[in-house]
Parts: structure tokens; C-alpha cells; sequence
């Protein structure tokens, strides 16, 4: 069968980095630089040069990604070009080659078939067990792959590889694209590269439009920053606000008070008992003091149930407790405000719990359609993250218990010198 390919143009950058004539290309690319289009480009001519019964796999960390990729394929080919299937994601070519669009969410299920080509999609977000399963994939067929994705870190298998394939491993290429190649090339307009530096963390700015790897993994904090507002118990001093975060399933409800200065002096966490204990728990904790507490879901009837039992109670009016509604947004807020509070050293907490949340707390890119739509502050997946959004509704809810003082950014360094010794819990 003859089958004739018109390559869609590619711009040079884009397409010597898809091209290499390396058996693998690993590219370090920012979002939206043409790296998923060229992708697929190549991986579709791969597919068209191949055999029937031949297999290419297009392989993204899950499968809403990888539908993403397959819907964009199916587009660009056309019913005419294709039969495409949607359980599960495929693409058969008028000559028997077909494209899978795979998930590597459990990288058991890659092992065991032939494959001819393949594309890593968002490898920095990979399990590195995906990695090895489908290299063996490629064993028999000694297939090529372009392994893609943004910076995300020092840490992971893919940041390491291409280390390797910078410093000419065999086999191995290396390219990088970041968001002025693009603008360069007309595929990025300049002023929105220009707001997204304006509104994202400069880290988060950095990996995702310059690939720029952060010292810490994606750590929206900073390693060096959180120790250094580690100190070794809690501060003995009063409250002027708490923030709590409530359980969920499986997870912990903390309660932190903070006094004017930044500094933790309460810290409370339990789980597993009735609503109705928790209530009077934190009612006994909190006292008269303004609380800051997370309504989401479950939380609302809480918030309610507290600001019910505080009206009228002497001392209180049933306002000192406030509800905080977590919503992407408004969450990215809050987790901004906390890392501009470690980075600065404004705030200290205790050396435990607190601190190894913060340390495994990460960040993740979200999209839709393939379009990016924000920042998501998470902890990474079996672990928990209670504290730190417990440290985060106190940080912030300390700051509406107090009239904040504005000091001169060329005075902070003294004044943090001339600090007074700080008193501890023991």
C-alpha cells in the first residue's frame, strides 16, 4: 500500500528536537512550546512507516492525558485516514499499524507486547517503574522513543536522564525548549509569558516556561527555608488566632495557634472520634480566641456546630469562628501567603509533624483540554497534609487579629538580628 505523509511544519527548534536522529530524545520543555504536537507528528509518520499488526504507543501518566493526546490525533488524521476506538484509546492506519494511547497509572500493565515507537508524555510526572516497563517494550523491536515533559525538580528519573543524555550518553539526545523559542517562533504570544511571570511563584514560573529545574523537587517552600524556621518545641506564649483543618476519612484534624509574632504555641491533632467530641475539643482549645477553620464539605456543618455553641457564651459572639472554603483558587492563595511567610522567616513551628508535611508537600500542574488552568499545592499521594493547611489558615487569620505594621524592606535583616531570645515548651 502506497501511503503518502505531508509532515505538518515544524518550527527548528521543535522539530531537531522530535527529529534527532538518536534512538531516544528527551526533551525538557516548557508548557505549551509545541512539544505534544511535534510528538505526535512523529509518532503518527512512525506509525504510517510501519507494518500491520505493528503497535506504537503514546503512554501519559493517566488516562485523561492520554485522551487528550489521542482526541488531538484523531483530529489532525481525519475519518478518512483512521478508524479510532475509545475503549481503549487506539488508532488503526490504513496499514495495519495501530497507536495506543496508554496510561503507565500501574506500570505492570506495560509489560509484555511488541512496540515499534513510543512517546513518554509528562515524564516528570512518571513513575520511573513506567519508565522500565516500556523500555522493555522496545527491547526486541530496538524501537526509538521521545520521552517529553516540563521540569519538575532535581529528584526524579527523568531529570536525571537527561543529565545523562546532556552529557552525550549513547543512544541518548538531548534538547531543551522554553516559552521565548516559542514566542520566537509565533506558536506563544510574548504578553502572556509575561503574565504568567507575573501571576505564578517564580519557581513554579521558572520550571514550567523556562525549564528551569528548583533546588527542591517542586517544593513550593524550600527545604533550606522550612528548616530554618524549624525550631525545637513549641513557642511559650498566647494565641491571637488558630487555624484548624478538619479530618477527612483517613486524615488528622490539627489545630494550630499562633501568636502576633509568627510563632506556633499550640499544636493539637487527632482523628477517628464523633463529630460531637470534636466540637467540644476544639471549643476547649480555641477558648475566646478567633478561629480560622476549613469548611469544605464536611467542615460546613462544623464551622455551624461551633458558631452555634460560641453565641452567647460569655466571653464570645459566635464570631470569633470563621469558615474558610477551600476552592482551587482560593487555595493557591492560601498556600502562596504561607510560602512567602516560611521565605521570609516571618513564622516558626515545631520540629515533628508540621515540619515533614511541609518537606512532602508538593505542587501539581493542572489543565483541561490541554490547556493549562492553574496550580494545585497537594501533598503527594498516601501522605497527608493536614498541618500544613492548618499553619496556613493560622498564618493567615493571625494577621486579621492584629493592625500590621509595615516595616521598610531595607530594615528586615536588622530587625530579624535583633530579635529577642525566644522561650520554649519543654
Amino acid at each position: 500500500m502506497d501511503i503518502h505523509f505531508h509532515r505538518p511544519p515544524l518550527y527548528p527548534k521543535q522539530h531537531a528536537a522530535i527529529y534527532d536522529p538518536a534512538r531516544y530524545s528527551i526533551i525538557e520543555a516548557s508548557t505549551k512550546s509545541g512539544k505534544t504536537a511535534g510528538s505526535i507528528v512523529w509518532l503518527t509518520e512512525q506509525a504510517f512507516k510501519g507494518r500491520d499488526g505493528q503497535n506504537f504507543w503514546w503512554v501519559a501518566p493517566v488516562s485523561e492525558q492520554a485522551r487528550i493526546a489521542f482526541d488531538r490525533t484523531r483530529r489532525a488524521l481525519g475519518p478518512d485516514d483512521c478508524r479510532a476506538y475509545q475503549s481503549p484509546y487506539r488508532i488503526a492506519l490504513p496499514n495495519g499499524a495501530v497507536i495506543w494511547f496508554r496510561s503507565s497509572d500501574n506500570p505492570d500493565s506495560l509489560y509484555g507486547e511488541d512496540v515499534y515507537a513510543a512517546v513518554i508524555d509528562e515524564a516528570s510526572r512518571m513513575k520511573q517503574d513506567a519508565w522500565y516497563a516500556l523500555r522493555s517494550t522496545l527491547t526486541a523491536t530496538r524501537g526509538p522513543a521521545r520521552i517529553i515533559g516540563n521540569v519538575h525538580g532535581r529528584s526524579g528519573w527523568f531529570y536525571k536522564m537527561a543529565r545523562q543524555a546532556e552529557q552525550g550518553f549513547p543512544d541518548y539526545a538531548y534538547h531543551r525548549i522554553v516559552a521565548h523559542d516559542a514566542v520566537e517562533a509565533g506558536v506563544l504570544a510574548a504578553d502572556e509569558i509575561e503574565a504568567a511571570k507575573r501571576e505564578l511563584p517564580d519557581h513554579v514560573f521558572r520550571e514550567l516556561y523556562l525549564a528551569e529545574a528548583s533546588e527542591d523537587g517542586g517544593n513550593p517552600f524550600g527545604f533550606d527555608a522550612i528548616r530554618r524556621c524549624t525550631v525545637p518545641a513549641l513557642y511559650q506564649g498566647e494565641p491571637v488566632a488558630f487555624g484548624i483543618d478538619l479530618a477527612k476519612s483517613v486524615d488528622w484534624t490539627v489545630v494550630i495557634g499562633m501568636t502576633s509574632e509568627g510563632y506556633v504555641c499550640r499544636f493539637e491533632r487527632w482523628q477517628h472520634i464523633p463529630w460531637e467530641d470534636t466540637v467540644n475539643r476544639i471549643l476547649a482549645i480555641i477558648g475566646n480566641t478567633p478561629a480560622l477553620v476549613d469548611s469544605t464539605g464536611v467542615g460546613d456543618p462544623i464551622v455551624e456546630a461551633l458558631q452555634r455553641r460560641t453565641h452567647g457564651h460569655p466571653g464570645m459572639d459566635g464570631n470569633q469562628v470563621e469558615g474558610y472554603q477551600f476552592t482551587p483558587r482560593s487555595k493557591q492563595q492560601l498556600m502562596e501567603g504561607l510560602a512567602l511567610a516560611i521565605q521570609s522567616g516571618g513564622i516558626t513551628y515545631p520540629a515533628g509533624p508540621i515540619t515533614m508535611e511541609l518537606e512532602q508537600f508538593t505542587y501539581e500542574m493542572r489543565g483541561k483540554e490541554g490547556r493549562f488552568t492553574g496550580v494545585a499545592y497537594t501533598a503527594p499521594s498516601g501522605y497527608h497534609d493536614d498541618s500544613v493547611m492548618a499553619l496556613a489558615l493560622a498564618e493567615m487569620h493571625r494577621h486579621h487579629a492584629q493592625r500590621p505594621m509595615v516595616v521598610p524592606a531595607g530594615l528586615v535583616a536588622s530587625i530579624r538580628a535583633q530579635r529577642p531570645s525566644m522561650r520554649y515548651m519543654r
